[in-house]
């Protein structure tokens, strides 16, 4: 029951996620006007801002002016939903559960704006990354690479607060130096820094190790769906591909699987 809760308000989540992903690249408040017909600009009344099922009574098109909807807004809103009820399916209805809600609620923001936009919002990669560290201090570490550097005697609170400060760190300077080292050697930024901020979250909520999975996982993803649709579009070798969208599908699969997947990697070895 408390799982599917959990799915209910993801879903709720998505519609408010659609609001941020629409606004912020566009510097609009994500508070006020109301939701609206972009087209009519007509108010969307309550009834007809039900997540996924007002989209499909209206055939995703407006009641009014009947233009139509993007395909993004019913998406967005039942994988919300689908990763809430496996966060606290999986995690249970406690602090863990809660953070990778939170966290997969950030990531699936960065990836469908990424995607349309080009865009990491500060308000989730900066804000995702100090939520991240604020969590830490009620969960347990998402690694022991921290207690490497910190007596062992210290509270656990903050090992893990130091976890998430050390992954967070360390991946988005590696990330950053990467992006550095292209710019020198191609003479052209082959790297934003929207890449390096999102990498911040990342690292707070999965650690470090968590986070270099998490790299590896995007870089292979990135490349191999990168290389098809430059192949299939003829778009020119130096299309600008969605890298955020490709680590926020990779961080998304560590966060609900990463220690299954790491089993099986141990096993295989």
């Amino acid at each position: 029951m408390e799982a599917l809760a959990a799915g209910f308000f993801g879903l709720l989540t998505g519609s408010f996620l659609n609001v941020c992903i629409y606004r912020l690249p566009r510097d609009l408040s994500v508070v006020t006007p109301r939701s609206h017909c972009t087209s009519c600009e007509r108010t969307i009344a309550w009834y007809d801002n039900v997540p996924v099922l007002s989209y499909i009574l209206l055939g995703g098109k407006c009641r009014h002016c009947r233009a139509p909807f993007s395909i993004r807004y019913p998406i967005v809103e039942l994988l919300t939903g689908v990763l809430f009820f496996l966060s606290v399916y999986s995690r249970g209805p406690n602090p863990v559960g809660l953070k990778l809600c939170v966290f997969s609620a950030i990531m699936v923001d960065l990836i469908f704006t990424d995607l349309a936009d080009r865009i990491l919002p500060d308000e989730f990669t900066l804000g995702g990354a100090a939520a991240g560290v604020v969590l830490a201090a009620f969960t347990p570490p998402a690694s022991s690479v921290a207690l490497l550097f910190l007596p062992s005697s210290l509270p656990g609170w903050i090992h893990s607060v130091a976890e998430a400060a050390l992954g967070s760190a360390v991946c988005a300077g590696l990330l950053w130096l990467t992006g550095r080292i292209y710019q020198l050697v191609r003479r052209r930024e082959g790297l934003g820094f929207g890449d390096v901020k999102m990498l911040l979250t990342v690292g707070a909520f999965l650690g470090l190790p968590g986070a270099l999975l998490t790299v590896f996982f995007g870089s292979v993803l990135g490349a191999l769906i990168g290389a098809l649709y430059i192949y299939l579009s003829k778009e020119d070798m130096t299309y600008e591909l969605p890298f955020g969208s490709f680590l926020g599908i990779a961080a998304l699969i560590v966060g609900l699987f990463g220690e299954q997947i790491t089993a099986w990697y141990w096993k295989l070895g």
